[in-house]
Order: structure tokens, then sequence, then C-alpha cells
């Protein structure tokens, strides 16, 4: 069955095309400036992967509960509606919830596809174009991944939720090569990895895991990327400037706090979505896997300098500013370094689990 007849929802449109003029940058100065990001390219090339052999797509899943996630990192977990639920409904949520999230990733994935294509024609040194190559490579992968994890093993797959859409057309409209980089390396894939980790670390199903534990490995690169490429250039631009950056950093972490909502998905369980946001806005659980999802964005805001009062006061009131301090290389070296074990634990069948 095609896709387009597996979605939950319906899909009015299928091609979606994003406006906006973008300029293709030739650079003739073949002098790199950059040795951290030419090392970065050199991991690059030696960590890329088939993503139809690196996996274990023979791994068994439960056709009810793929994931197999404990039910307190539900989004209702705790809360008294949840209590009033039967198993039958907590079992729905908890399998719509899986695929609500793996959906966004699939779509996700697709606009890091594009938006690393756009970076290797619009970014102005050429390291940067060699590393963003391989990287349209990675998410070409990722795509991969987690299309034939939803086809292969969920029964179906959601549209992509307004406010990712929102974002990513705030990222690709604008004709500024950074924004490309502030939309996407920063924002989008800095809360990918945390929502990423919550699976390779949480899930009980070692497909679920390895899949997520692979992207994981290629998408610290990436952020990693993110942070060298901007940290060295927003130095070299006015406060005016720098504001405009800022206001694009606080909008985006708005829309990607309201996908955490997932209203679509709610409404078509058939629940009232300002019911059900009621109940999770007052939920301790929820709320610490909101502010845990911007563990990887807020210490790369600040790496990058775009760190004013007024970012600063948005993230208090976001209630993450306690991740300011987070050592976020430290963070990207450990995700590469899971998932060269995953690849020793599969070499030895998994026993070392058992």
């Amino acid at each position: 069955m095609s896709t387009l007849h597996r979605y939950a929802l319906p899909v009015e449109e299928t091609h979606w095309k994003v406006g906006g003029e973008v300029e293709a940058s030739f650079t003739w100065d073949y002098d790199a400036r950059s040795e951290d990001l030419l090392n970065l390219y050199s991991k690059g090339k030696r960590q890329q992967w088939d993503a139809a052999t690196r996996i274990d797509w023979e791994l068994p899943v439960n056709p009810e509960d793929p994931m197999e996630m404990d039910e307190t990192v539900l989004p209702l977990y705790g809360t008294p509606m949840w209590g009033k639920l039967s198993d039958k409904q907590k079992v729905e949520i908890r399998y719509h919830n899986q695929v609500h999230m793996l959906s966004q990733f699939l779509h996700g994935e697709q606009g890091a596809l594009v938006c690393s294509a756009r970076i290797v024609q619009d970014v102005p040194t050429i390291e940067s174009k060699f590393y963003a190559a391989t990287q349209v490579m990675d998410e070409a992968r990722h795509v991969e991944a987690f299309r034939k994890l939803l086809t292969d093993k969920y029964r179906m797959v959601y549209p992509i939720s307004p406010p990712l859409k929102a974002l990513l057309e705030k990222t690709l409209a604008d004709s500024r090569w950074d924004f490309t980089y502030l939309g996407m390396q920063v924002l989008i894939e800095g809360l990918a990895l945390v929502a990423f980790q919550s699976i390779r670390d949480y899930s009980k199903n070692k497909l679920c895991q390895q899949v997520n534990a692979y992207v994981m490995q290629d998408e610290a690169r990436h952020v990693a990327f993110g942070r060298m490429a901007l940290r060295d250039y927003y130095p070299t631009l006015t406060q005016a400037e720098r504001n405009e950056r800022e206001e694009f950093v606080i909008e985006g972490a708005v829309y990607l706090k309201d996908r955490m909502r997932s209203r679509e998905m709610w409404e078509k369980l058939g629940y009232d979505p300002e019911e059900i946001m009621r109940e999770i806005e007052g939920s301790e659980g929820h709320i610490r896997y909101v502010m845990r999802l911007f563990s990887r964005i807020v210490p790369t805001v600040r790496d990058i300098g775009l760190w004013s009062p007024r970012v600063q006061k948005a993230f208090a009131d976001m209630g993450v500013m306690k991740y300011a301090t987070t050592d976020a290389e430290a963070m990207l070296e450990k995700d590469s370094q899971v998932a060269e074990e995953f690849d020793r634990l599969m070499k030895q069948g998994w026993k070392a689990t058992a």
C-alpha cells in the first residue's frame, strides 16, 4: 500500500513548495579557513553507513506496541484523565503517540534533506560545502530508515504537524544562508536529538533502539556543524542583524514547544484537544519532558553568541535556563560512542543485553 493511503488524517497536498529567493554561492578560494570543519568533514566521510545493512530489520516488534516504552513517558500519564481511561484507550493512545512521533521524525528528516542541499548551494566557504555534502547523504539515509520503520512496522503515518511545517517554512523562505543553519541545525535537529535519545535509551525494542542510535550519531555531527559555522559568523554581524536572529530563535522555540501538543492526533482519537491540553499542562512528567527537549538547543544558542538578555529571558520563561551550562560537545561525543556500542552488541547477537 502506498504511503498516501496510510495517512491517519486526510492529506490535501502531497507536494509542498516553499517560495523564496535563494542565491547559489560559488567560491574560487579553495583554501579552507577552518580546520575544525575539515576534521568534521573527514569524520562525516568515515561514518557513512547503509541503512539497509547496518540496521537489523529482521528484529521482531510487538505489532501493538513496537517501541515497548514504559507508559510513564506518555503525555497524559499521571493526570486525572489517565486514571479514567480504559485499558483499550490507553493502548490506542500509546500506539498513536508512537506513530505521530515517528511521523514527525520522517517529515523533519526530509526537511533536513532539503535544508542541507540548500546549504551546499548557498554557504560561502568551501569547507562548509564539503561537510554539507556529507549531510545530504545522511539525511537521505534517515528518511529511508524512518520510512521503512513506519511502513514496515506500523499501520499508519501522520501528516506533518502544523508547528513543524511553519518552522520549516520560515527556515526555507529566508534567503540568508545562516537562517537555514539556525532553523535546522540548531533548533529542529537540536530538539530531535533529545526525542531520538528518549527512544534509544528507554525503548525495550532493539530495532527501535538501533534506528534512533544510528541516526543520532549523524545528527550529533550536524548540530556540531551548525555550532562551528555560526559561532564564527555571528560576531561579525551588527546588533540589528543579531536581533533578527534572536527573534527567530525565540519564535522557533515556541513553534517547537507547540509541536509537542499533537493536537491533530488527539482530534483523530476523538478527544477534545483543549481538554487534553489542560490536563497535559499540569502534568509534571510532561513539563519535565518538554524542558528536557531543549537541553541541546539552549547550550548551542549560547555557544553561537545569540545570548542577549531577551533570549535568556525567553528560555527562563520556558523553564530551560538550567541547560545553559551543559557541555554540548560532551553530549555529542557520547552519542557517537553509544552508536558504536550498538554495533558491537549486534555483532554479538545482542547476548550482552539478553
